[in-house]
């Protein structure tokens, strides 16, 4: 794998020469925290954060996507026809994503890219886009990566891994995108492959916080989903869906048509368990109609049945979002623990 040393004071030269050939997303600033955009010309990532509010999920995942367009109209030709929408699946990359993001992508590529059914959508937009990481190396103290087969330096799901180092960036290529990214971005001086070991045993050595997965995989699914602490877990939750919008593992989406005039379009949205419409039926039968219900679902969909359809570890990558922005202070290390410990009386 090739390292190579980027000076800072080269960097913005080579975000232009990679503008040239890829759209390119990265973390900005706005309204007092970090989340991915698409960045005009001439404009840098800002990589002063610790996390960003929202993953760089959307970049193959967007929150509202248009997937098919269709005219009512019966004068027109065309009525009645849908046809998909145009999309632009050119080059792109993702510029300073956390290990964890890049990990969590993977996950949820489980759920896009199966044996039975592969999303055009979501795989045409994961294939064009070249995914460069930024390594974390001031962790919060509300990151527990490192128990979830993850890290502050973690390669899986990159093409591209970078290390700030004062005056300048190391860059390891992971993959052939990330090579020819580097090569477009005329980033070639050569670095010292010792300095990002090192740096990565110093970053891992500051995480603070674990959680313990051990024993789920040994755990009968029943009771689990009876026992007796999902009330008091669940006794302060609001059902505002915060943990699931920002986190990146998560997958559920809503297809919904928007009709104006006559002419309408077929969107995919992202959707949240934890809301009481997320399960509502047609009959008007709801099986997650309480609030306890829905909150133990989204607990035993990361902790036990990904665990166990998938044999890939916890649907979690310990990036702390959640911990951070649910107003309630619901925290999933404490969840997880529990469930991990309990056993049945």
């Amino acid at each position: 794998m090739k390292i190579v040393k980027i000076n800072k004071n080269k960097w913005a030269e080579g975000l232009d020469s990679l503008a040239g050939s890829y759209s390119l997303t990265g973390p900005v600033k706005e309204q007092g925290c970090h989340n991915f955009k698409k960045l005009n010309k001439g404009q840098l990532p800002d990589f002063d954060f610790l996390n960003t509010k929202l993953s760089s999920k959307s970049s193959v995942f967007p929150q509202s996507e248009a997937m098919i367009e269709y005219n009512l109209d019966e004068t027109a030709d065309n009525h009645h026809i849908m046809k998909e929408v145009k999309k632009d699946y050119s080059k792109r990359a993702v510029i300073g994503m956390r290990p964890c993001d890049a990990k969590a992508i993977l996950l949820v590529k489980m759920n896009f890219d199966t044996p039975d059914y592969k999303d055009p959508y979501w795989l045409n937009a994961y294939n064009a886009t070249t995914f460069v990481g930024l390594a974390c190396d001031q962790p919060a103290t509300t990151c527990f990566c490192t128990s979830t087969e993850c890290g502050p330096y973690h390669e899986e799901g990159l093409d591209v891994l970078l290390s700030d180092a004062g005056d300048h960036y190391i860059a390891k290529a992971l993959t052939q995108k990330g090579e020819e990214l580097l090569a477009c971005a005329k980033w070639t001086e050569a670095a010292d492959s010792t300095v990002m070991e090192k740096k990565k045993k110093e970053a891992e050595g500051k995480i603070v916080s674990s959680v313990q997965t051990d024993q789920l995989k040994n755990k009968v699914t029943l009771d689990l989903y009876s026992a007796p602490f999902w009330d008091d877990i669940a006794f302060a939750c609001i059902n505002c869906g915060t943990c699931t919008f920002a986190c990146p593992t998560c997958w559920c989406f809503d297809i919904q048509d928007e009709v104006k005039g006559n002419k309408g379009v077929r969107m995919k949205n992202w959707d949240t368990c934890m809301s009481p419409l997320f399960t509502l039926h047609t009959t008007g039968h709801n099986p997650r109609g309480e609030k306890t219900q829905r909150v133990r679902q989204r607990f035993m969909h990361k902790l036990k049945y990904f665990v166990d359809k998938y044999d890939k570890g916890i649907m979690c990558v310990g990036c702390g979002r959640c911990v951070r922005q649910c107003p309630v202070n619901i925290d999933i290390r404490g969840v997880c623990d529990k469930m991990n410990g309990y056993e049945p009386a």
